[in-house]
């Protein structure tokens, strides 16, 4: 019996395999553990103001990490994945301590999940929470000029739409954006509405499109850095490489595949230098990270 084409020829099962980054992993949990694990660490190792609120819903609340220099600091706003129904701001200060052994302040955004809070709501939160900053910029310490917005997986999507100019919710932030940093991200939804990750996100045709930024973006950008795994599925390379293609017809675009990173450890070479994403996040917020 034939299988049934949901999307470019692929079946069901084959689709939904394709948005499960946990299948080219040994185990999902084990990296789960130490996100906890090295984000308790970094809440107990450096100075930080918790749960501060940007927004009325219960999930509208960030941490946030100053910069240990004296002038004002570059910042660094990361936005957490999980498929848009896992994670939050207490397993995601994993990358603190080296970005602000480099020199940035850091923000880790905490937003409402699927299927209690839908993507329109998701989206307009991340962009409320990068205007909140900016607007308390001086009693948090951090040049407003020097905002860099990071997303990973799921993140990298809110990330993308925050810089879509006249967003149909939330506040218009685009122009306020430094620079952004889009790690192993979706950028086209409709795929993701035909799979498994759909049940949670509830994404009829119109909702997909609304929220793919690959179809909204402006002519142009601030710069971005827009990474991969070496070990991802074919659908994330897939949709790797027509964001790049989009991106360099409208911003300076650095382009990373880190061959020895999957989708979940791509993130620990944040704010690390001698990395090859580590020195170009830091050299897109002027913190000296390119090396020869």
């Amino acid at each position: 019996m034939t299988s049934t084409a949901v999307y470019r020829g692929m079946d069901q099962s084959t689709l939904d395999r394709q948005y499960s980054p946990s299948s080219r992993v040994p185990s999902l949990d084990a990296y789960l553990r130490e996100y906890e694990r090295l984000s308790e660490a970094a809440r107990r190792d450096h100075s930080v103001r918790t749960g501060l609120a940007y927004g009325a819903h219960p999930a509208e609340v960030l941490d946030y990490f100053p910069g240990t220099g004296s002038g004002r600091s570059p910042l660094l706003v990361f936005v957490h994945g999980g498929n848009w129904q896992a994670l939050g701001r207490h397993e995601s200060a994993f990358a603190v301590p080296q970005l602000l052994a480099a020199g940035a302040a850091v923000a880790v955004v905490e937003y409402g999940l699927a299927p209690g809070v839908g993507l329109d709501a998701m989206v307009a939160m991340v962009q409320r929470a990068v205007d909140w900053l900016l607007h308390h910029a001086d009693r948090l310490g951090f040049a407003p000029d020097r905002l860099h917005l990071c997303g990973t997986s799921a993140g990298a999507q809110l990330a993308t739409m925050a810089m879509v100019p006249a967003p149909p919710f939330g506040p218009d932030v685009s122009g306020r954006i430094a620079g952004a940093v889009l790690l192993s991200g979706m950028y086209d939804l409709e795929p993701v509405r035909l799979s498994y990750v759909n049940e949670a996100l509830g994404l009829d045709e119109a909702g997909a499109r609304r929220n793919s930024p690959i179809h909204l973006l402006p002519e142009r950008l601030p710069e971005v850095v827009i990474a991969l795994g070496g070990n991802e599925t074919q659908e994330y390379v897939r949709q790797h490489e027509r964001m790049v293609t989009a991106l360099r017809r409208r911003a300076a675009t650095t382009e990373i595949v880190a061959q020895r990173r999957n989708h979940f450890d791509l993130p620990y070479d944040l704010g690390v230098r001698g990395t090859e994403l580590g020195d170009a996040v830091l050299a897109q917020m002027g913190l000296g990270g390119a090396t020869t």
